[in-house]
């Protein structure tokens, strides 16, 4: 049963059209972070960048490696638009992106995450054989159909996410409104909408419709009579969120996912103009079956685990940030924190006060001054540093970390040297305080 469903023959209508909108886009995001000056501030001016940890060898390059690299995943973003060396263009896209996503987390979002699982997944469907520069170069290659499941996993993917930040938001800083109101009041200066965002009872709408929304869009865009309402829904939501949080293209790529919810006919008949030729329902099971729905079930059990990692983390992760990353945690916290870095000599107990301006940029610092990981990556930085003039160091913190609208607490332990713990990957670090309500 499940096989005849996943492996029936469809129209690749939204699989197609969906390619050149995906190309487009992620063009757009790499030649614009160079227009608007997104990889001067984040890769090209920085003394180096906080990379994912464990993958320190992973530094921008020098001089003006950076834009290149850049104007290079631009490009392939068109290459993978018109169809053209696709498997090439769509997979190197995905190997760059990556590196660009794992050697800096200063400028971390839960969207550049996504937009790395969809650059793989889509390396390896079928997006070329239609309306491509591929196919008119190769006939042979032309086809209208792809199997069920190319369009299943898109749609899956999403249900994932957006599911996942729908019940994120089920807590008690969202709940009260005070959430929205910390996202709101930063917007206050904006032209015209400023002061609007500033009222009460539209924190309010935006904190239920953003949990509803979350939760009941996928849902109402597979199902036929609700179809063309959410779509109207999606187009209001994702253009507020692109003007108030100003978050580059993924509005819009979230727009385009939208193809994947019409009538395959439909998508034709707007955007190809060309008439279907193979037959909807044929079924066709391959020999490649098990190895297909092997990989298909690791990467989905792993999507559906990794958001959830947190529990099994001691504390809150709203305190700790163990396990906020890669869980479709969106806009559920501010945090701010206040920091000093003691450096003490191990022979002499000479101690020394780290001027972070010295080594950091304003962004920088901010995350620094709140985010566990930066704090001890920052500490090996130094370690590092005095190691390297033949000094054996200890370095303590002062730290005091604020959540939301939430009082100033002590967050990282002053007795522990930072210099010599490890990190733990799957595991609490206990030099981590407990959070207030613990």
């Amino acid at each position: 049963m499940l096989s005849q469903f996943l492996f029936k023959k469809i129209d690749n209508a939204q699989l197609v059209v969906f390619r050149v909108f995906y190309g487009l886009l992620v063009s757009a995001e790499c030649y614009g972070a160079i227009a608007t000056g997104w990889v001067r501030r984040t890769l090209v001016e920085p003394q180096f960048t906080f990379s994912f940890i464990g993958f320190e060898w992973l530094q921008p390059l020098p001089g003006n490696g950076m834009y290149i690299y850049f104007a290079i995943m631009g490009t392939l973003g068109l290459m993978i638009a018109f169809g053209f060396k696709y498997r090439f263009s769509a997979l190197a896209f995905a190997v760059l992106w990556s590196g660009v996503y794992l050697m800096q987390k200063t400028s971390y979002n839960n969207h550049y995450y996504l937009l790395m699982l969809l650059a793989y997944i889509m390396a390896f469907l079928p997006a070329h054989r239609d309306a491509s520069l591929d196919a008119k170069l190769n006939p042979g290659l032309r086809s209208q159909s792809m199997y069920n499941w190319v369009r299943w996993i898109i749609i899956l993917q999403l249900f994932i996410v957006y599911t996942y930040a729908s019940i994120a938001k089920l807590y008690a800083d969202w709940l009260d409104f005070s959430m929205i109101d910390v996202l709101m009041y930063s917007k206050k200066d904006y032209y015209i909408i400023g002061e609007f965002l500033q009222l009460k009872w539209v924190h309010k709408i935006i904190a239920v419709f953003g949990i509803g929304f979350d939760l009941l869009i996928i849902p109402a865009l597979l199902w036929k009579p609700t179809r063309k309402f959410a779509f109207v829904l999606s187009i209001f939501f994702h253009l507020f969120n692109s003007i108030v949080f100003q978050i580059g293209i993924f509005p819009y790529l979230s727009l385009a996912f939208i193809v994947f919810f019409f009538e395959p006919q439909t998508i034709r008949n707007i955007f190809l103009r060309t008439k279907k030729t193979i037959p909807e329902t044929k079924v066709i099971i391959p020999k490649t079956k098990t190895i297909t729905l092997t990989v298909l079930g690791i990467y989905f059990l792993f999507q559906l685990v990794l958001p959830i990692r947190h529990h099994f983390f001691k504390d809150d992760v709203l305190w700790t940030e163990e396990g906020h990353r890669l869980s479709w945690r969106m806009m559920l916290r501010s945090r701010d924190g206040r920091i000093t870095y003691k450096v003490v000599n191990a022979q002499t107990k000479d101690t020394t006060k780290v001027n972070l301006n010295d080594y950091l940029t304003k962004k920088q610092k901010q995350r620094v001054t709140c985010y566990p990981d930066f704090i001890w990556q920052f500490a090996q930085r130094l370690k590092k540093e005095y190691t390297d003039k033949g000094e054996t160091i200890q370095i303590f913190v002062d730290n005091k970390v604020r959540i939301n609208q939430n009082p100033y607490q002590p967050f990282i332990d002053p007795n522990v040297d930072l210099a010599s713990v490890p990190w733990k990957h799957f595991a609490h670090n206990d030099w981590i305080l407990p959070s207030p309500k613990e």
